[in-house]
């Protein structure tokens, strides 16, 4: 049955609601007619009201969807569902899933459908405009952004950035000490946009990095067109903080020209940022000259470094100790996080005797397993060879540019180092072999056979013995990260659930 809506004393009734679409008032109509008619027949009925968009003529009719015959375990809801063995009398060949449409009575359009018409679109305007806010902030994300203190609390500070939109800013977020109050003006970071519910959840910082790097570029015309570089930047918000920068323009100085005519533009940035001390670094390819230039104002006398555990050994005169780790570590904290290594700041003493006992340590390695005189094994320590994989594997022309080295002695040396490199390997897996897996541990899926080994060398003999561990405790085996002990570890508890 078809019934006809005044449009015009509906639109009349919305008319608060500029701006919205037409389409969206038919929608909100549609969802009301549809909650009348639940009112009128019951909630567990399923209606569907349809609205001709010209005429006003709109339409109801009952859902019912097609269902398996009713069990114990899955009962009927009769008024909204049907049983296949019954659908084909409504509808031919009629399957589970399928919906069946039933024409029934409409209800009238009246003041309380009306009412509910309204509140419908007084949500979707709302949802349009926090989207509408949300998409406006999504290009801004990554930016700075100034905002206008609404409220400040001890857990956050609501900024208030126009156009009906809020922003948070939690307590940690804000520099150490940093007193707000309502009516501030704040220049933040927007780290996120967060969908929520309620609206929008605008993100802000003043602590992350990138609220440092991003005033530079305001305050230095250069890192703003990309004539210079920053590469990276570590803070202790509030107090002290370094950069890392470069010049992509040979004829441009990039730490001069982030100091700043008599400092203005470095303290600019500082001002912003409550007093926060800024060193600007002058970044470099080379990681060691990195880290001397990141030590500032340190001097630094000597760097040694390990590739292996990525960290450096940097040593200093024993009068600049303490001026090179800085107040509570600050100083090497930072170098540390600018360059991405892991630094050690010793004395030149300390440097002293760590190279001498080093040097001791490879000069008993190579006299004893190269068998030649201290000599020979100071020059090789001298030419930089720190393990007998070097001497047996380098290029031969390494070895051949030594002075006083020949072909001769150059294959003596690379055979006495492969000797003795087989020896160790061997004595390795006689060790090993000492303890052997069990056969089910040795067909575990993705365990090879000299992992086994070495599992077993550790006590781990069977599959229940590698299943009732953790991976903390196999975090130490070399080659197995956390990752693949996880892996292994479900495997082998794969059983226990057969």
């Amino acid at each position: 049955m078809s019934e006809k809506i005044p449009l015009k004393l509906a639109l009349g009734a919305l008319s608060n609601e500029k701006g919205v679409s037409e389409e969206v008032i038919f929608q909100a109509i549609e969802a009301a007619l549809v909650s009348a008619t639940k009112k009128k027949y019951g909630a567990e009925v399923d209606a569907k009201v349809t609205i001709d968009r010209k005429t006003g003529l709109y339409e109801t009719v009952r859902l019912w969807t097609v269902v398996e015959d009713p069990t114990e375990e899955t009962p009927l809801v009769p008024e909204r569902q049907i049983p296949i063995s019954e659908a084909p009398k409504r509808k031919k060949n009629a399957a589970v899933g399928d919906i069946i449409e039933e024409a029934m009575e409409s209800v009238d359009f009246g003041r309380i459908e009306a009412q509910t018409a309204k509140q419908v679109i007084l949500k979707k305007v709302r949802e349009a405009e926090h989207e509408n806010t949300a998409e406006e902030f999504r290009k801004k994300k990554h930016q700075l952004i100034m905002g206008v203190v609404k409220k400040s609390s001890r857990e956050a500070v609501i900024l208030d950035l126009g156009s009906n939109a809020e922003a948070i800013m939690r307590k940690e977020d804000l520099l150490p000490r940093e007193a707000v109050r309502p009516g501030d003006r704040l220049r933040a970071y927007l780290v996120d946009v967060v969908t929520e519910a309620r609206g929008p959840q605008l993100i802000l910082s003043r602590t992350c990095n990138e609220m440092l790097i991003e005033l530079f570029k305001i305050e230095v015309p250069e890192v703003g067109e990309g004539i210079i570089e920053i590469k990276s930047a570590a803070r202790d918000p509030g107090v002290r903080a370094k950069i890392a920068v470069k010049t992509n323009d040979g004829r441009i100085d990039p730490v001069g020209a982030c100091v700043g005519m008599r400092g203005a533009r470095v303290q600019a940035v500082s001002n912003e940022l409550g007093g926060e001390r800024v060193d600007i670094v002058l970044w470099d390819d080379n990681p060691a000259q990195f880290v001397m230039n990141a030590m500032a104002p340190a001097e630094v006398i000597s760097i040694v470094v390990d590739e292996d555990t990525h960290a450096m050994d940097v040593a200093v005169s024993e009068e600049h100790l303490s001026q090179a780790i800085g107040r509570n570590g600050q100083n090497v904290r930072l170098a540390s996080a600018l360059t991405g290594w892991e630094l050690n700041v010793i004395t030149e003493k300390e440097a002293s005797e760590r190279t001498s006992d080093e040097q001791d340590r490879l000069l008993r390695i190579f006299t004893e397993n190269l068998h030649v005189e201290d000599d020979v094994a100071t020059l090789l320590i001298e030419e930089g060879f720190t393990s007998l994989e070097e001497v047996a594997y380098v290029p031969m022309q390494e070895l051949l540019d030594i002075e006083g080295f020949d072909e001769e002695i150059v294959n003596e040396l690379r055979t006495r180092a492969k000797g003795s490199l087989l020896t160790q390997a061997i004595a390795s897996e006689e060790k090993l072999n000492e303890k052997t897996p069990a056969d089910d541990l040795l067909e575990l899926p993705g365990l090879d056979r000299q992992l086994a080994f070495v599992l077993a060398s550790r006590g781990i003999i069977t599959r229940d013995d590698l299943a009732e561990l953790a991976v903390d405790d196999l975090e130490d085996i070399p080659g197995l990260d956390e990752s693949k002990a996880a892996e292994l570890i479900m495997a082998a508890r794969a059983h226990w659930f057969v």
